[in-house]
């Protein structure tokens, strides 16, 4: 990083006993971090959840007095902040920036490891940037992806959605997919998204129920996953095998956390409600009168009466 980006010009600390005291409280503070939240070394499964982690810790740090001192430390920084300078308009790019090339595996390469893209930047070139813990993907100035940054060499990392376009065409190649293995792998495609997906091929053969479980992964992109997998849950538990039953349960699981759930004709709680019967429960009453059949009736009386006195005729 620039530091004069910031406005901070960098100099060295003068050698020994007269530039002593130069950095040693802030030396001092890092080492008191470290033996505090670093000893033992902490397990996560990410760099964003050690971020996160960071974070909390110094918020709770906000809280601690620096010896017998009388303010804590947030107290301190409050004082010195209206000192400090302002930061620039537009934040520094810490990030290396790649112009790169998407393979007809609808993949880019960075530093010997591949990263999926959206399959329709095929052939088209992408603007990269790589970060210490991740790497941004750009189609001119829109965001189109986002990776973990992978530390072995010749490694790749791909994302299911990227491919769902091209899945949905030719849905006998989702089953052995790389992306498929790797959102296992990751807890993104659940024990509930294979179970639903067992059953959905049972019931309409292996090419539209594969077909159908990728419909359901393309509501992802609208619906957040945690209520997706519930909608599937009870959706598999009510034997609704399509797409929009599992639609509609996981757009109730997202109201149910907002309000209560309601009852009405042809739902109950815990069961699965048919679009169709969705679409009923929600018309307008119907205020018309019940249908009569009095007047069919008077025609049947007139029918007899008239064929009974035909008959007459004939005798005579």
């Amino acid at each position: 990083m620039n530091p004069r980006g910031f406005g901070i010009e960098s100099f060295y600390c003068r050698p020994g006993i007269e530039g002593a005291h130069e950095k040693g409280g802030v030396e001092g503070m890092i080492g008191y971090f470290r033996r505090n939240h670093f000893v033992p070394v902490p397990e996560v499964d990410s760099f964003a959840e050690l971020n996160e982690m960071v974070e909390q810790w110094d918020r709770q740090d906000d809280a601690r007095r620096i010896g017998s001192r009388p303010k804590t430390v947030a107290e301190y920084f409050a004082l010195e902040q209206p000192l400090l300078m302002p930061l620039p308009e537009e934040p520094f790019e810490t990030g290396r920036v790649f112009t790169l090339k998407v393979d007809r595996y609808s993949q880019i390469t960075v530093r010997t490891n591949r990263y999926s893209v959206p399959v329709r930047l095929i052939g088209k070139r992408v603007r990269v940037v790589l970060h210490a813990s991740h790497l941004v993907v750009y189609d001119q100035h829109v965001e189109v992806a986002r990776h973990e940054r992978l530390i072995a060499k010749a490694s790749c990392r791909l994302e299911p959605d990227h491919y769902l376009e091209a899945l949905i065409r030719k849905p006998g190649a989702f089953p052995g997919a790389t992306a498929l293995e790797q959102a296992r792998s990751a807890g993104k495609f659940t024990p509930v998204h294979d179970a639903w997906w067992a059953q959905a091929r049972k019931v309409h053969g292996e090419r539209d129920g594969t077909r159908a479980l990728i419909e359901v992964l393309l509501l992802g992109r609208h619906i957040p996953h945690e209520h997706l997998v519930a909608g599937l849950a009870t959706a598999l538990r009510a034997g609704a095998l399509t797409a929009d039953a599992v639609a509609l349960e996981a757009r109730k699981a997202a109201q149910a956390e907002d309000e209560p759930p309601v009852t009405g004709p042809g739902q109950t709680p815990g069961n699965v409600t048919f679009l169709h019967e969705w679409r009923l429960a929600h018309l307008p009453p119907d205020t018309r009168p019940l249908p009569s059949v009095t007047p069919y009736d008077q025609l049947l009386r007139r029918r007899r009466t008239s064929g009974g006195e035909h008959r007459e005729g004939e005798a005579q």
